[in-house]
């Protein structure tokens, strides 16, 4: 288990600092209580091989603590922080391969840690963990910055899955610039470049815009497109379209002209004449 807060210890709830003698920072009892109680689930071979660096910003602590137990014994690295300006420091100074981030925090809260992250240039991924579960709450967290969004109660095998769907997608993204019409867009930066205007996207967005640039001006169709994204077929149609309406709110909607076009029934296509 591991911390990395701005002092050399870490408060729980009740503000209680817990720092062992040489400077190490130790759950709560709270914390190591509630912990017990995740599921054991050996790591497979995947988790063996793949060990992500996960950044938890969830202010509940039995459930923060169930988290952590059990992807730690799959094998990843998890630092903690219980508050969104806590979070938001953490995720801006740390390397981490994915962020599981609560909305409902205190100090700052989780939409808001997201954009300002995001406005920050970071495109680390950002799985969206929370109780707020309309269309309208999964559209904002969508638009704010986030690549996944899973809503309480939740299974923690597929938590992982997601958090490594997510990793996955980071490790596939090509370096050559595309360019096409107005809109240009740098893989590596995850950055495009509209009529001077830079964009940052987040790793989905960034991967939607890249395939339908390359495909362009084909239509590719939403089973294709969801697969490309999430390396499965079947998946729910309406995520697809969550993302690619916040894609849209970044590249289309500030501009005159809409690049990207939806084929009633098909898929999407971009099409720049």
């Amino acid at each position: 288990m591991h911390f990395e807060p701005a002092s050399r210890g870490f408060f729980d709830s009740t503000g209680a600092l817990f720092v062992s003698s040489e400077g190490a920072v130790r759950a709560s009892p709270t914390l190591a209580t509630h912990a017990k109680s995740a599921e054991y689930q050996p790591p497979n071979s995947e988790a063996a091989s793949v060990s992500l660096k996960i950044l938890l910003i969830e202010d509940q602590h039995d459930i923060a603590a169930n988290i952590w137990d059990f992807l730690e014994r799959r094998g990843h690295v998890v630092d903690h922080a219980s508050d969104g300006a806590a979070g938001l420091m953490h995720a801006l100074r740390g390397r981490f391969d994915a962020i599981v981030l609560d909305l409902g925090l205190p100090r700052l809260d989780g939409l808001d840690l997201c954009r300002q992250l995001r406005a920050a240039g970071h495109g680390v991924p950002v799985l969206m963990l929370t109780a707020r579960d309309t269309l309208e709450d999964k559209l904002r967290g969508f638009a704010d910055g986030a690549d996944d969004y899973m809503v309480k109660p939740f299974e923690l095998k597929e938590l992982e899955a997601r958090l490594r769907v997510l990793h996955r997608r980071t490790q596939s993204l090509p370096g050559t610039t595309l360019a096409l019409g107005p809109i240009s867009f740098d893989p590596d930066a995850m950055i495009a470049k509209r009529e001077g205007v830079a964009i940052t996207l987040t790793r989905t967005h960034a991967r939607i815009l890249e395939f339908l640039m390359r495909r362009s001006p084909a239509v590719v169709s939403h089973e294709v497109l969801i697969e490309h994204l999430w390396g499965e077929p079947g998946r729910d149609v309406a995520t697809l379209h969550n993302h690619v309406y916040a894609l849209r709110q970044l590249v289309d909607k500030p501009f005159a002209l809409s690049l990207i076009q939806s084929v009633h029934g098909i898929g999407y296509r971009l099409y720049a004449p």
